[in-house]
C-alpha cells in the first residue's frame, strides 16, 4: 500500500496565541528538562510571562492540560474530516463515504458522535488557553510541531498534523480494567488485552490512501482500530483530570478541572459501548484479528460487550468494600501527566515527531506532575 509523504501546512485552527508564546512557555515550565533545544533560529529565548496570582503548580497543570487538549483536538479533527460531520463547528475535510459507512456499521450516529467529540476537545483547549491569558500566563501553542503527514485518502485535508493515526499500537487493557471487581491499577494490578494484536503491531485507524478502502474486511479493520482508539484516548482523559486535580491549590482552577474532566468520562462511556459493536474479523492484508469478546476464550465478566458500567472494585485499601470508581487516580501514579504522555507516545500517536516536540511535552508533563496543593 502507498505511504503518504510528509507535508507541512498551516493548521486549520487559528489561535490568538503566537508561535513564540508556546516556546517561551515551554522554556518556563521545562527548566532542567532540556527544552532549550526546541527554540528555532530567530525566536526569542526569553521566558514567558509568569502569573502573580496563580500558584506555579496550578499554572503547570493548566499548561499541560491545554497541550493535551490541543493534541486531542488534532486527532479528532482528522477523524472528523473522514468520518464525522463537517460544519461550521468542526470545519475541514469533506468526508469519506466508504469509511463513514463502515463506522455506521458500529452505530448509525457515529459521524455525529465523532463531530461532537472533536468540538468538545477544541472547546477545552480554547477555554484553557483563554483562562491562562486571563490570569497573566502565556497560552500554549503547538503549531510549530504540525509537521506530520495527512492521510491522502479522499476527504482529508492535506495539512500538517501533530498526531499520526496511521501507525497506531493501541493498548486495550482498559476494557478489562473497568470490568474487574478485584483489581485496580493504583495497586499495581495489570489487565489482559481485549484485542491482543492491536497492542503488538502498527495499524491505521484512518485510511492512508484510497487503496485502503478495499478489501471490505481491511477497511472494517481500520474502523475497528479507530473504535478502540477512541475509547483508549478518552479513558486517559477520564483518569487524568481527577488525578491532576489533587495537586491544585486555587479553587477556581479546581472547579475547571472538576468541570471538564467528567466530559472526558462521558466520551469514554460512549466509545467503549461503540467499540463493543466492532465485528469480529481478520484483516486479510496484515492478519490483524478482532476477536469475538462474547465467545471463548474471551467471554465472561472481563470481556462481555454489554458490561459498560464501571464494575465496583478495590479503592484506597483492599479492606474497604468494592466501589464503582474511575481508575487509576493515584497522584503521581500510572496516569499522571508523565504517565499520560508516555502512554500516548507508546501508542504511536506521535510517531515521526521531532525531538523538540518530545522535549516540550516531557517538560510540560514533569512540571504538572510536580505540582502539589499549597496549604
Amino acid at each position: 500500500m502507498k505511504t503518504p509523504s510528509a507535508h507541512k501546512h498551516q493548521s486549520p485552527i487559528t489561535m490568538r496565541s503566537s508561535r513564540r508564546s508556546f516556546l517561551r512557555t515551554g522554556l518556563a515550565v521545562g527548566a532542567g528538562a532540556g527544552l532549550a533545544g526546541l527554540v528555532p533560529t530567530g525566536l526569542s529565548t526569553l521566558a514567558g510571562r509568569r502569573s502573580d496570582s496563580l500558584p506555579s503548580g496550578d499554572v503547570a497543570i493548566l499548561r499541560f492540560l491545554a497541550a493535551a487538549e490541543i493534541v486531542e483536538s488534532d486527532l479528532w479533527q482528522q477523524y472528523n474530516e473522514l468520518g464525522g460531520v463537517q460544519d461550521h463547528e468542526v470545519k475541514g475535510g469533506h468526508g469519506n463515504a466508504e469509511y463513514t459507512a463502515k463506522l455506521q456499521a458500529l452505530d448509525e450516529d457515529m459521524p455525529q458522535y465523532i463531530h461532537d467529540n472533536a468540538d468538545d476537545e477544541t472547546s477545552h483547549f480554547l477555554f484553557l488557553n483563554a483562562y491562562l491569558e486571563s490570569r497573566g500566563v502565556d497560552p500554549i501553542n503547538l503549531d510549530p510541531f504540525r509537521t506530520l503527514p495527512s492521510s491522502q485518502a479522499s476527504g482529508a485535508q492535506n495539512i500538517g498534523r501533530l498526531t499520526n493515526l496511521m501507525e497506531l499500537t493501541v493498548d486495550t487493557s482498559w476494557w478489562a480494567r473497568y470490568r474487574s471487581s478485584n483489581k485496580n491499577p493504583d495497586f499495581g494490578d495489570t489487565f489482559p488485552q481485549a484485542v491482543p494484536d492491536l497492542s503488538k503491531g502498527m495499524f491505521p485507524a484512518i485510511p492512508r490512501t484510497d487503496d485502503d478502502l478495499a478489501p471490505d474486511a481491511h477497511l472494517q479493520a481500520i474502523v475497528n482500530t479507530a473504535a478502540f482508539h477512541f475509547a483508549f484516548i478518552e479513558q486517559g482523559g477520564t483518569s487524568l483530570y481527577p488525578t491532576l486535580a489533587q495537586g491544585v491549590t486555587d479553587l477556581e482552577v479546581l472547579r475547571i478541572l472538576l468541570s471538564i474532566g467528567p466530559t472526558e468520562t462521558m466520551h469514554f462511556q460512549t466509545w467503549q459501548d461503540k467499540a463493543g459493536n466492532a465485528p469480529p474479523l481478520t484483516d486479510p492484508t496484515n492478519g490483524l484479528t478482532f476477536p469475538d469478546l462474547n465467545s471463548p476464550p474471551f467471554d465472561g465478566e472481563k470481556f462481555s460487550t454489554s458490561l459498560i458500567m464501571p464494575e465496583p472494585t478495590v479503592f484506597l485499601k483492599r479492606k474497604f468494600p468494592a466501589v464503582s470508581i474511575i481508575r487509576p487516580t493515584q497522584l503521581a501514579g500510572s496516569i499522571g501527566a508523565v504517565g499520560a504522555a508516555t502512554a500516548l507516545t507508546a501508542s504511536g500517536l506521535f510517531r515521526g515527531q521531532s525531538p523538540a516536540f518530545f522535549q516540550a511535552l516531557s517538560g510540560l508533563a514533569a512540571a504538572a506532575d510536580a505540582a502539589r496543593r499549597e496549604q
